[in-house]
C-alpha cells in the first residue's frame, strides 16, 4: 500500500522506514518492536494501562466485533483470522486487515489507536488554551455570543468547504508553521520554541507548494510539547491520558476508509 510522505508529499511504499525523496522519517511506517502489543490481550493491557476512557467512549473495540457505526476494533474470527475493521458513521464497514498475522493486525488498530489519541490531546490542549485566554478577559454577553456565533458560522463553513492541509511544515509569510489534527502552530524565534498560532496562514490543499523539511528550524516541532505521536518504539511517554481531559469521539473522521 501507498502511503503519503508528511514532509514533501511524496507517494511512498508503506513499508519503507524513510522517504526515499527527501529522507523524512515516515511517521506512519509501521513498526514493531519488544515493547508494542503484538496480541489483542496485550494491546488490552496498554488500553488499560494508559488510562483511556472506556470503550463506548473512544469507540475503539479491541477484541470484538461490534456491528454498530462509528466504531474500530479487532478481533478474531471463527475461521481463525484476525480482523481489523472501521464501521462508518453510515453503518458500512471498512475491513484494514484480515489474516493470521496476530501482530500485524494488532499493530494496525495500534498505530491508528494513538493516532487518535494525538488528536485528542491537541483539540483538548487548543480548547485549554483557548479558554485560558478567554478567562483573562471581561467580555459582555453580548460579545460572548457573537464570537460563539461566529465560531459556530466558521465551524459550518469549515465542515462544507474544507480544504485542509496535510500535517507537516510550511513557510508564509517569512514564518514557519505546523499543521496537525486541525490546528495550526508557529514557530517563536525570541524563544526557540512552538506555540499555537492565532490566526491560520492562507494554506490550504490546493496551495500546498509551500511544503518543506524543517532542517533550518532551530527546534523541531516533534520536539515541542505540542507534538504528540511520539517516533519512539514505546512511545509511552506521550500516550497515557488525562482523566481531565474530554474524548469526542464525534470530532473523528468516520466517513474514511481508516
Amino acid at each position: 500500500m501507498k502511503i503519503k510522505c508528511d514532509f514533501c508529499g511524496s507517494m511512498i511504499d508503506e513499508t519503507l522506514k524513510s522517504c526515499p525523496n527527501c529522507g523524512a522519517t515516515l511517521s506512519g511506517v509501521n513498526r514493531l518492536s519488544s515493547k508494542e502489543p503484538k496480541t489483542i490481550e496485550q494491546l488490552k493491557e496498554w488500553y488499560t494501562a494508559h488510562t483511556l476512557p472506556p470503550e463506548d467512549v473512544t469507540r475503539f473495540f479491541i477484541g470484538k466485533d461490534i456491528k454498530e457505526p462509528k466504531a474500530f476494533g479487532i478481533y478474531k474470527n471463527v475461521g481463525g483470522d484476525f480482523v481489523v475493521y472501521k464501521n462508518k458513521s453510515d453503518g458500512q464497514r471498512a475491513v484494514r486487515y484480515e489474516g493470521t498475522d496476530e501482530a500485524y493486525a494488532v499493530n494496525e488498530l495500534y498505530q491508528r489507536l494513538k493516532a487518535e489519541i494525538a488528536d485528542q490531546k491537541s483539540r483538548n490542549a487548543v480548547t485549554k488554551q483557548k479558554s485560558n485566554k478567554t478567562s483573562k478577559k471581561k467580555e459582555s454577553d453580548l460579545s460572548f455570543w457573537l464570537i460563539a456565533g461566529v465560531i459556530i458560522f466558521v465551524g459550518i463553513l469549515i465542515a462544507i468547504f474544507d480544504k485542509s492541509p496535510d500535517n507537516g511544515y510550511y513557510r508564509f509569510d517569512n514564518h514557519d508553521y505546523y499543521y496537525q489534527g486541525s490546528s495550526w502552530y508557529l514557530y517563536d524565534d525570541l524563544i526557540d520554541d512552538w506555540i499555537f498560532a492565532d490566526s491560520s496562514p492562507e494554506i490550504n490543499s490546493d496551495n500546498e507548494s509551500e511544503y518543506k523539511t524543517s532542517n533550518h528550524i532551530g527546534k523541531r516541532f516533534e520536539d515541542s510539547e505540542w507534538y504528540d505521536v511520539d517516533d519512539d518504539d514505546d512511545w509511552d511517554s506521550d500516550s497515557s491520558w488525562d482523566s481531565s481531559d474530554s474524548w469526542d469521539s464525534g470530532s473523528t473522521d468516520w466517513d474514511s476508509d481508516w
